[in-house]
């Protein structure tokens, strides 16, 4: 189901926190190839997790919404909100429009429990 096509970024460069000290970063970015769409995702800790926004746009735009949120709360899967850093960089490798001034993350497992919950609703590509 899954096609990887892995490239990384690398990591993210140092930030600065609100007393003007830099600390570094706990997350890097990079694109995978998911049901043959290209999807911008960081790595956190270890974790794989993709803009919900990219996902929802890209790889479902041809289910509603509603839909979708109905499938992830019969999952239980719980998106995280993302931090500043981690919206920039998304910003930066096109994941989320620029204009966006927030952003949910769905983890690597949680997004491929959805692609198989939702393999029978979408058309054929």
């Amino acid at each position: 189901m899954f096609l990887t096509c892995e490239g990384t970024l690398g990591i993210v460069p140092a930030t600065m926190d609100y007393i003007g000290q830099a600390r570094p970063a706990h997350f890097h970015a990079g694109y995978q190839q998911i049901e043959g769409i290209n999807l911008g995702y960081l790595q956190i800790n270890g974790t794989q997790m993709f803009a919900l926004a990219q996902v929802l746009s890209d790889l479902f735009k041809d289910i509603p919404r509603t839909t979708i949120s109905k499938k992830m709360e019969t999952l239980k899967i719980k998106s995280r909100r993302c931090d500043l850093a981690e919206l920039r960089t998304l910003k930066a490798i096109n994941s989320v429009p620029t204009r966006a001034v927030k952003c949910s993350l769905i983890s690597k497992a949680d997004l491929e429990a959805l692609c198989t919950s939702c393999k029978s609703l979408s058309p054929r590509r």
